[in-house]
């Protein structure tokens, strides 16, 4: 198995594990060029295959007297096929993010996760936070 970030090859890849129709792949090719800077894809190849990514959005807080430089990553769209799940491949492509993470001197990284991913990211360094507040608009 092999991680590394995504290019322009691997578009079709990214989109067909985001349930993204082909009639669609032009307009998220675009969508990915223009977030280049602040989405940066990870994908897991088995065999030249891609068979898995995730996602690393770098965002900025507003700066403070002596801290200027306030970034924060979000994990985001973590997907392995099926049929290569329960192989250390999720957690691969978590070691890469957070490497990323470091490497770009992140504040901290924060993830949303469905309920039956949570073991997952405990397992991979995350913990709960007490602060972490969400607020949804209304339904119409």
């Amino acid at each position: 198995m092999i991680v590394r970030m995504a290019d322009v090859a691997d578009l079709a890849s990214l989109a067909e594990l985001q349930d993204i129709e082909p009639d669609m792949l032009g307009a998220y090719a675009d969508w990915v060029a223009a977030h280049a800077q602040t989405h940066l894809p990870f994908v897991a190849e088995v065999d030249g295959h891609v068979v898995g990514a995730a996602w690393l959005l770098v965002a900025e807080r507003v700066p403070r007297n002596g801290s200027l430089g306030r970034r924060y990553g979000d994990v985001q769209s973590v997907m392995v096929r099926e049929e290569y799940r329960n192989q250390g491949i999720g957690a691969a492509l978590m070691a890469a993010i957070l490497a990323e993470a470091r490497a770009r001197d992140l504040l901290h990284v924060t993830v949303h996760s469905g309920r039956r991913a949570v073991d997952f990211y405990l397992r991979n360094g995350f913990s709960h936070h007490r602060q972490l507040l969400l607020w949804e608009p209304a339904a119409p």
